[in-house]
């Protein structure tokens, strides 16, 4: 039997649909139904052949997460295409290991899921977890209008977060910020560590306890001075630079803390525990992403308008 998937044929160049042979599980694995599968940065990042994974072994279907259906069962599922060899989420039909997919709570909608997906993990990870975040604090959001900073802005409300700043550079992006619940949003833009950290200063009197950072560079450096004695930045990206222009004296002076995460350090049960959170606030109402479906059959385009940043929010292929 034959089954729809978009594979990449060469990297650097967009996936284009195809049929290809049902695939067989292998021992200790399932097959799922996929209902909605996310364009991640990951997924682009992986099929450009650049990333640290190395050039991925084409032909292969990408797709690093998705939502389906097994044993009349919605779930959620990762999967390691375009990281190591196999196939992913973008297909009608996966393979997963069994001990990796998440059942998810009765009504939650498999595109809201799916777009908020490993991004929202990261969010709330990054905050709880690695941030500590406790209620009452003042948070600063790097790329408020990113899925990542979306979800970041909602769970530090959910959590009681007493004051938010988002930073974003478009004029679309501070408008999703603001819609996540940002109560201030500071124009990222400038390369000049002065002049952004005197904006973020003057959207957070009084300074901040924890900085969630996806873009590190410039941003970075200027969230960082408007935090107060022992304070935390937490960053889980480098979209504005790969290094950051910190000063000594701002980081010792106030004894703070600057620390790194990664979802590719959670344990399966840690894993598993955040895409439940997840579920349960996007069920709720409290979590809710920009995402726009598109059918699977149209991907190449929709695969082309999310690298380009031409999507409204995060694309979710549907079967």
């Amino acid at each position: 039997m034959l089954f729809r998937a978009a594979r990449i044929t060469t990297c650097g160049q967009p996936p284009e649909v195809t049929e290809v042979p049902a695939p067989e599980p292998a021992a200790g694995e399932i097959l799922v139904d996929v209902v909605a599968a996310p364009i991640t940065p990951l997924d682009l990042l992986c099929a450009s052949g650049t990333s640290y994974f190395g050039a991925p072994a084409t032909p292969y279907v990408p797709g690093v997460q998705g939502v389906g259906r097994h044993a009349g069962r919605s779930v959620w599922f990762p999967t390691t295409a375009g990281m190591a060899p196999g196939d992913g989420s973008m297909a009608t039909v996966v393979t997963v290991p069994a001990s990796d997919v998440v059942e998810l709570p009765a009504g939650a909608d498999p595109v809201a899921v799916a777009a908020a997906g490993l991004s929202a993990v990261a969010a709330y990870a990054a905050l709880t977890w690695r941030g500590e975040l406790v209620a009452g604090e003042r948070v600063v959001v790097l790329g408020g209008g990113g899925v990542v900073g979306q979800a970041a802005i909602r769970f530090a409300r959910a959590a009681g977060a007493e004051w938010v700043v988002a930073g974003a550079r478009s004029e679309a992006a501070r408008l999703r910020a603001r819609e996540a619940g940002a109560d201030e949003v500071v124009t990222l833009g400038s390369d000049d560590v002065d002049e952004l950290s005197s904006a973020f200063a003057d959207a957070c009197p009084g300074g901040a306890d924890l900085v969630l950072d996806g873009l590190f560079g410039v941003p970075a450096a200027a969230a960082l001075r408007v935090l107060r004695a022992g304070g935390r930045l937490v960053n889980l990206g480098s979209s504005a630079g790969e290094t950051a222009p910190f000063d000594s004296a701002t980081i010792r002076s106030r004894q703070l803390r600057i620390l790194g995460y990664t979802n590719n350090a959670l344990t399966p049960d840690e894993r598993a525990l955040a895409v439940r959170v997840v579920a349960d606030a996007v069920v709720a109402g409290t979590l809710t992403v920009a995402h726009e479906a598109v059918p699977l059959d149209d991907v190449t385009d929709a695969w082309e308008r999310q690298a380009a940043g031409g999507a409204e929010g995060r694309i979710v292929l549907t079967t």
